[in-house]
């Protein structure tokens, strides 16, 4: 992972051509209280899907952008991740749905939740399957799977300061194989309803 993971399109990539980059921080912040507040909706006892992942992304960035609910069609660099190519999205993401509901259904004990929570935001960036947006959609994928748990859902980060040092430390650890920075990230935030 790299630092500058708070990257936005330039302006022409947008639908409405908005040049300010707070205006577009805005849009994009009320289109993920969308996604979250659809999120809260869903009947949590059912199962996590590739549609749900679709629209949940969908519902977050589809005001500004034409590839808002869409795979991946372009290869990009994650800091030093190289996420897999386009080609291989649809697999990694059946895959990665199916091992997940696997192991939601499976864990009982709180160290299994939290290694499911990691799995689920971890593996999803891995595979990073949109062209934007991977981080803020990955987060809310560990939500569901928090609720899921019976947790409230976690703030890993806010967008400035320590936290989000801490927060892209974790990941890049995670990508040299080290998760006990995403373990004691997630774990601290763990409150139940």
């Amino acid at each position: 992972m790299d630092n500058q993971t708070s990257w936005t399109p330039a302006p022409e990539d947008n639908l409405l051509g908005i040049t300010d980059k707070g205006k577009i921080n805005e849009i994009e912040a009320r289109g993920i209280a969308a996604s979250e507040l659809y999120i809260f909706q869903l009947d949590i006892d059912s199962p996590v899907s590739v549609n749900l992942i679709l629209e949940i992304h969908r519902i977050a960035f589809a005001e500004l952008y034409s590839w808002a609910g869409k795979w991946r069609t372009i290869d990009v660099v994650v800091g030093q991740l190289v996420p897999p190519k386009p080609t291989r999205i649809l697999n990694l993401i059946y895959q990665f749905i199916d091992n997940l509901n696997q192991q939601i259904l499976l864990a009982k004990s709180l160290h299994e939740k939290v290694n499911v929570l990691m799995y689920a935001h971890y593996e999803f960036i891995k595979i990073h399957p949109f062209n934007n947006g991977n981080g803020r959609t990955g987060r809310m994928l560990l939500n569901i799977v928090a609720l899921k748990f019976g947790f409230k859902p976690l703030e890993l980060y806010y967008r400035t300061g320590a936290s989000r040092k801490n927060y892209i430390n974790a990941m890049k650890s995670a990508d040299s194989g080290d998760f006990a920075p995403l373990k004691n990230l997630i774990t601290k935030e763990l409150t139940t309803f």
